[in-house]
């Protein structure tokens, strides 16, 4: 397929399905979804991960561009979770900071089902 899985929605769409996603698996750490968006996912947390690495003010800006405002936990935003306790995880990891585990089919229509996490 093209650079992008189209999913058979439109762009805005798909824009508004990465932000949640990826802000919903820094949240939990853990996401029960289908193959397709698991790994248009992966590419969207890679480059969260290592801007929080970078961990500058610019890269903190542009993760708060992207990132939905949403509560970790009563401490803590997904911004301040990725940049203090993400970002410290993996400052020796080069990439890879996501595992994608298959599971079966969707019942009802058979879709490929996986498990994304962060590693």
């Amino acid at each position: 397929m093209s650079y992008i899985q189209k999913q058979g929605k439109n762009t805005a769409w798909r824009v508004a399905l990465m932000r949640n996603l990826t802000s919903e698996l820094i949240v939990s750490e853990r996401l029960e979804i289908t193959e397709t968006r698991a790994k248009e996912l992966r590419k969207h947390l890679d480059k969260m991960v290592t801007l929080a690495k970078r961990g500058d003010l610019h890269a903190r800006r542009q993760a708060a561009s992207w990132l939905r405002n949403i509560e970790a936990s009563s401490k803590e935003d997904v911004l301040q979770k990725l940049f203090t306790t993400i970002a410290k995880k993996y400052k020796d990891r080069d990439g890879g900071y996501t595992r994608i585990l298959k599971l079966d089919n969707r019942k009802g229509d058979n879709a490929p089902m996986v498990i994304i996490e962060l590693v």
